[in-house]
C-alpha cells in the first residue's frame, strides 16, 4: 500500500502545482456554482469546504486514497468490534456506546450491548436520584454541587461536553478537577460545601497517580468536614476496579465500569459521562447519544462522495502531506464550546500523533498536525495576526451555530455569525498592494505616507478554510459534531496505515516522573544529567518542605 499511496501523492502534488496557478479568489470567479459542488450536507448540518484549495480532479484523486487503503473494510471492522489497536489487542468500540440497543455487538464471541445496557441505566437511576433528591447527603440535604476529578478523557470530554450544554443544565452544579497543581483542586474545592457536595473520581484502574491523589485530598477535606464514616458517603467512582473503590470506602452500587475497549479520549459517551448526565438529565443525555449515533451511521452509509468525516479527513491529509502544513486551527465561533479545541487537540494528537506503520516500520510520510485555537471572537484579538499576515499558512475549521440560546440578545448572535464569515472570506480574498493603496489615498494620506504604509497593511489572502454550520448547538448536535471529529481521525490513521488508539507516547514521563518524585522528597539523584540535577538541587534549596 505504501508504495502506491507515495504515487498518489505524488500526483497529487503535480495537480497542487495546477491548482495554484488560480488564486482561491479565480477559482470562485471561474466557477460561481463552487459552493454547490463542495459542501455536504447532513440534517441541520451543512460542511462547507470550498474556500479550500484544490478542485473536482484532485477530489477524485483524494478519493482514491480511500479505496488504496481498504477504509470501509477497516472501518466495518471498528464498528464490528475487530481488535483494530494491534499494539493493546484491543476493540475499539466507543460507537457500541451510542449504538441501537437492540442490535448486538460481539467482542471475543459476547455479546457487549447487555453490559452497555445494564451500565446506562444504573447511570440514569443514580443521577435521577441525585437530581430529585432521593439519593441524599450524609446531612439528609440535597447534593447541590458535583467535582469530578479524572484527568485526561476522564476530564476533557465530560468538561468540554457539560460546559458547552450550559443551557441544559437543571441539576446540581458540576465542577472538574485534573491537574496534580494543588491550586486546582483547593480553588475548586473553595466555597463549596462538603455537606452538599458529590465527588466522582474517573479512573478506570483507581490507579492514575494525579487522579487518585486529588481525590485522596478531596476525602481529606470531606473527613475534616464530615467525619471519615459519613464522607464515604459523598463519593462515587467510574473504575474497573472494585477491590480498589471498596479500599477507598466507596460502595459497591456507587461505582460504574467501563470496558478496555472504550480508550480515555473516547469515553464521554460510556460511564465517564455520568456528571454530565447529572448536569442535563437522562433524556438530554440520551439525545446526545443519537447525535452520535446518527453520524456514526451517515459515516457508514454515506457514499464516499457525500459523506462528512471522509471528507473532512481527506482536507486534513490534503494539507498535512500535500500542502505540507504543520498545523490546523479549530475555531469554534461559540463561548461554550471554548475547550471543545482542548478535546479535538487530545482527540487528535494523542490519536495520529505517531511515527511508526502498524507494521512497527518508521512512517514515510507525516502523520498527524499540530492542532490548536480559540473560540471566536476572542481568538480575533489573539492570533489571527499571524493567520493573516504572518509567515505560515494555518488551514482554519470554522464551527458556527445559526440560532443562541438567548432571548432578546440578536445583536450578539448577528454580529458572531458575521465575524465567522468574514474571518473565513478575508483568508481566502486577502487585499492587494493596489487596493490597498486606493483605500489609504482615499483617507487623505499623501504619497510617502502611503508608500511607507501601504506594505503592512497588505493580506495575501489565499489562505484555505472549511466551514461547519448547524442549527443549534443542542445536544444531538454536538454528538454528531464529536462523532464527526472521532471519524475524521480515524479515516487519517488508515490513511497514514497507523494504529489510531494506542497512545504508549504517554508513558515514558509518567516512568520518570515516579522516579522523579523520590528526589525531589529527598532521595539523593543518581544517574541524571547535569540539568535535572541542577534543578533539583534548587528545588531542595528553595522548598520549605525538603530539609
Amino acid at each position: 500500500m505504501n508504495g502506491k499511496r507515495e504515487v498518489l501523492f505524488d500526483q497529487l502534488k503535480k495537480l497542487k502545482v495546477e491548482v495554484e496557478k488560480n488564486s482561491l479568489k479565480e477559482l470562485f470567479e471561474l466557477n460561481p456554482n463552487r459552493f454547490e459542488e463542495f459542501h455536504v450536507s447532513l440534517d441541520d448540518m451543512v460542511f462547507d469546504y470550498s474556500k479550500i484549495h484544490f478542485n473536482k480532479q484532485i477530489l477524485s484523486k483524494l478519493f482514491e486514497l480511500i479505496k488504496l487503503c481498504n477504509l470501509e473494510e477497516k472501518r466495518d471492522a471498528m464498528f464490528k468490534g475487530d481488535k483494530i489497536n494491534i499494539t493493546e489487542n484491543r476493540a475499539v468500540l466507543h460507537t457500541a456506546l451510542r449504538a441501537n440497543l437492540n442490535h448486538s455487538v460481539f467482542v471475543d464471541g459476547e455479546d457487549i450491548i447487555p453490559d452497555i445496557k445494564e451500565v446506562l441505566e444504573r447511570m440514569k437511576s443514580f443521577s435521577t436520584d441525585i437530581r430529585e433528591g432521593k439519593i441524599v447527603s450524609s446531612t439528609n440535604e440535597k447534593f447541590t454541587d458535583v467535582v469530578n476529578i479524572g484527568i485526561g478523557g476522564s476530564h476533557l470530554g465530560p468538561q468540554m461536553v457539560t460546559q458547552a450544554l450550559k443551557p441544559y443544565h437543571d441539576g446540581p452544579d458540576v465542577h472538574f478537577v485534573s491537574n496534580i497543581d494543588s491550586s486546582h483542586l483547593s480553588d475548586t474545592l473553595k466555597g463549596l460545601n462538603p455537606a452538599t457536595t458529590l465527588v466522582i473520581i474517573a479512573s478506570k484502574t483507581f490507579t492514575t497517580i494525579e487522579t487518585m491523589t486529588n481525590a485522596k485530598s478531596a476525602k481529606k477535606w470531606m473527613q475534616e468536614a464530615l467525619g471519615e464514616e459519613n464522607a464515604n458517603k459523598h463519593f462515587a467512582a467510574l473504575s474497573t476496579a472494585l477491590d480498589k473503590t471498596k479500599a477507598f470506602g466507596i460502595s459497591d452500587d456507587r461505582v460504574f465500569g467501563f470496558w478496555d475497549w472504550v480508550g480515555g479520549r473516547y469515553s464521554i459517551w460510556s460511564a465517564i459521562g455520568l456528571s454530565l448526565m447529572i448536569a442535563i438529565g437522562a433524556k438530554n443525555f440520551e439525545e446526545f447519544l443519537q447525535g452520535a449515533y446518527e453520524m456514526d451511521e451517515h459515516f457508514k452509509n454515506a457514499s464516499v462522495e457525500e459523506n462528512m468525516p471522509i471528507i473532512l479527513a481527506l482536507i486534513g491529509v490534503w494539507h498535512r502531506n500535500i500542502c505540507e502544513y504543520a498545523t490546523r486551527a479549530i475555531l469554534p465561533y461559540d463561548q461554550r464550546l471554548e475547550s471543545f479545541t482542548t478535546y479535538i487537540q487530545q482527540l487528535d494528537m494523542e490519536s495520529n500523533g505517531k511515527s511508526v506503520s502498524l507494521s512497527g516500520k518508521q512512517l514515510e510520510v507525516n502523520s498527524g498536525p499540530i492542532v490548536w485555537g480559540e473560540a471566536g471572537t476572542n481568538s480575533q484579538h489573539s492570533f489571527f495576526q499571524l493567520l493573516h499576515q504572518g509567515t505560515s499558512i494555518v488551514p482554519c475549521e470554522f464551527l458556527v451555530a445559526v440560532n443562541n440560546h438567548e432571548e432578546g440578545m440578536d445583536i450578539h448572535n448577528q454580529l458572531l455569525i458575521a465575524n465567522c464569515l468574514a474571518q473565513s472570506q478575508a483568508l481566502m480574498n486577502g487585499r492587494d498592494i493596489n487596493e490597498v493603496k486606493t483605500i489609504l489615498k482615499n483617507s487623505g494620506l499623501d504619497d510617502e505616507q502611503i508608500e511607507r504604509l501601504a506594505p503592512h497593511k497588505v493580506f495575501r489572502g489565499n489562505r484555505p478554510s472549511s466551514t461547519l454550520i448547524y442549527k443549534k448547538l443542542t445536544p444531538k448536535i454536538l454528538g454528531k459534531i464529536i462523532a464527526l471529529y472521532e471519524h475524521r481521525v480515524f479515516v487519517e490513521g488508515v490513511i497514514w496505515n497507523i494504529d489510531s488508539f494506542d497512545q504508549w507516547g504517554v508513558e515514558l514521563g509518567k516512568e520518570l516522573a515516579t522516579k522523579m518524585v523520590s528526589y525531589i522528597q529527598g532521595n539523593e539523584p543518581k544517574g541524571l544529567d547535569s540539568s535535572s540535577v541542577g534543578l533539583l538541587m534548587t528545588i531542595k534549596k528553595w522548598n520549605k518542605n525538603i530539609n
